[in-house]
C-alpha cells in the first residue's frame, strides 16, 4: 500500500479547516493523511484533532518561513484567512500571498483556496448602488479574498477556488437568528428582499474540500458550494417550526443594515446587497447538486436546524 498523501490544512482547529482535517481523519481509505496547522499545538482543539489521528503542526500565517516548513513534504494545502480576527483586507491580502508563496516552496501539487467573489468585477468603484468602503473595496471581506485568486495562479500554484456559502452557524454565533424588534415582535430580520441566500454548514465546507482534494480535475478551476438556496422567508419558516410559533421575515432595508453600528455592518450590509442585486450569478455559482458529488453527507439547512436547533439563542 502506498503512502497516504498529507493534506497540510489551515486553519485546523477553526470552522472551514476543522471540518476537512476531521474528514480526512474519519475516511478509511487511508489516501490522505491531515496534517493540523493551528498557531498553538497545544490548545484542547489541537489536542482533539490528534486524538482523531492529525499530525499537528504549530505555524503562523503571519511568518512566510514556519508556512514554508509546515507544507514541507505535503501533497495538498488548504487555505483559508481569518477576517473576522482582525477586519483587514489588506492584512487578509497579504496573509494569502504568503500562503501562495509558502505552497510554492514546498512543491505542493494542490492547493485548495478558500475564497469568494471580488464583487469589483460585477460593480465598478463609483457605483452608487452601495458605498465604497476604504476607498478601495465594496465588500472587503469578499474582495480581498478574491484579489488574493491571482497569487496562486501567479506562483504557479496548481489551485482550485473554492468559493464558499453563508455559514448556517452564523445564526448561532453572530446573533443572527430571529431577535425581537422594537416592537417586541420576533422575527428573522435579513438584508435579502425576497432573494435566495445560498448557505452551507461551516463542517461541510470542509468535507466539501476533502471531495476537490480527490478530483484532481478541478486544479485550475473556480467551484462554488453551497447546502442549500432557501429564500428569508424559507429560513423563517424553518425557525417557525424550531420555534413552534410564527416567526415572520422582515427584509431589512440595506442601509437601515449598514448603519447598524456593529463592527462590520458596512462590509456586511454591502455583502447582502451583492447577493441581492447579482443573485442570478452567486446563486448559480453554488450548485447544489455538484457541492453533493463533492460531499454526499452535504446538510440543507433543514437537516442542519434538527441537528442544531439547541444551539440557536432563543429571543
Amino acid at each position: 500500500m502506498s503512502e497516504p498523501k498529507v493534506i497540510a490544512v489551515l486553519g485546523a482547529t477553526g470552522a472551514q479547516g476543522g471540518g476537512l482535517v476531521r474528514a480526512i481523519c474519519a475516511d478509511t481509505s487511508g489516501q490522505l493523511k491531515a496534517r493540523a496547522i493551528t498557531r498553538d499545538a497545544k490548545s484542547e482543539k489541537a489536542k482533539a484533532l490528534a486524538a482523531l489521528g492529525a499530525e499537528v503542526v504549530a505555524a503562523n500565517v503571519d511568518d512566510v518561513e514556519s508556512l514554508k516548513g509546515a507544507f514541507a513534504g505535503a501533497y495538498g494545502a488548504f487555505c483559508v484567512t481569518f477576517f473576522w480576527e482582525h477586519f483587514s483586507p489588506q492584512k487578509e491580502t497579504a496573509q494569502a500571498k504568503g500562503m501562495a508563496e509558502a505552497a510554492k516552496a514546498a512543491g505542493v501539487k494542490h492547493v485548495v483556496w478558500s475564497t469568494l467573489e471580488d464583487t469589483r468585477k460585477f460593480m465598478k468603484l463609483d457605483d452608487p448602488r452601495m458605498p465604497t468602503l476604504h476607498e478601495i473595496y465594496k465588500v472587503p471581506h469578499f474582495d480581498s479574498k478574491g484579489e488574493a485568486d491571482a497569487f496562486f495562479s501567479q506562483a504557479g500554484v496548481p489551485t482550485t477556488c473554492l468559493q464558499t456559502s453563508f455559514y448556517f452557524e452564523n445564526f448561532i454565533y453572530f446573533q443572527m437568528g430571529p431577535q425581537k424588534g422594537p416592537d417586541g415582535n420576533v422575527a428573522l430580520m435579513m438584508p435579502m428582499g425576497d432573494k435566495k441566500l445560498p448557505g452551507i454548514a461551516a463542517e461541510d465546507i470542509g468535507r466539501c474540500a476533502f471531495g476537490v482534494f480527490q478530483r484532481p480535475e478541478l486544479i485550475g478551476k473556480t467551484v462554488g458550494i453551497a447546502g442549500d438556496h432557501p429564500t428569508g422567508a424559507e429560513y423563517a419558516a424553518e425557525f417557525s417550526k424550531l420555534f413552534g410559533k410564527q416567526i415572520p421575515y422582515f427584509a431589512v432595508p440595506f442601509d437601515v443594515y449598514r448603519g447598524l453600528g456593529f463592527p462590520g455592518a458596512d462590509d456586511l450590509g454591502n455583502m447582502f446587497q451583492f447577493k441581492h442585486d447579482f443573485q442570478e450569478q452567486f446563486v448559480g455559482a453554488r450548485d447544489l447538486s455538484f457541492s453533493r458529488s463533492l460531499n454526499p453527507q452535504l446538510q440543507s439547512f433543514a437537516q442542519w436546524l434538527e441537528a442544531n436547533g439547541d444551539r440557536i439563542p432563543r429571543p
